[in-house]
């Protein structure tokens, strides 16, 4: 999606009526809830998640990017947590700033970080996701858990 679609459908967002939540329908993106959260991330592959709110200019804002990455790059699970419905969900995560994004591979939370991220930024942790040997991560944490 070009940078002018996605500043069109972000013009359209954020001058409709509607909450955003109801645009997610025919999307690709997975609406995740308490119930749903922890099958999906804890599964192999990667998973994306938008901890967002309709509310949230940035969080609007960066609607349109997340999804035309789900659109980009179909092998990989883009899910979003509406932050208002799942409050407690959104508690236990420890949310206290949104838009977040969280970036989990093969089980294991590689990426987190508040605030809205341009395309090519969103698209760099995409390819920095990918790149990650897992081999390697599990044992820093490995490391990191016996020093405890």
């Amino acid at each position: 999606m070009s940078a002018s679609a996605v500043r069109q459908d972000t013009e359209r967002l954020l001058k409709s009526n509607c909450n955003f939540c109801d645009t997610l329908g025919g999307m690709s993106t997975l609406n995740l809830t308490n119930e749903s959260f922890e099958k999906e991330v804890i599964k192999d592959g990667i998973v994306f998640v938008d901890f967002w709110a309709a509310w949230c200019g940035p969080c609007r804002m960066f609607g349109p990017i997340f999804e035309a990455a789900s659109e980009k790059y179909p092998d990989m699970t883009f899910g979003k947590v509406d932050t208002e419905a799942e409050r407690e969900l959104s508690g236990g995560a420890g949310i206290t700033s949104i838009p977040t994004l969280m970036a989990f591979k093969d089980g294991i939370l590689v990426f987190s970080q508040p605030g809205a991220m341009p395309a090519p930024s969103f698209d760099e942790l995409i390819h920095s996701v990918v790149a990650l040997d897992m081999d390697e991560v599990r044992a820093k944490i490995k490391e990191a858990e016996a020093a405890k």
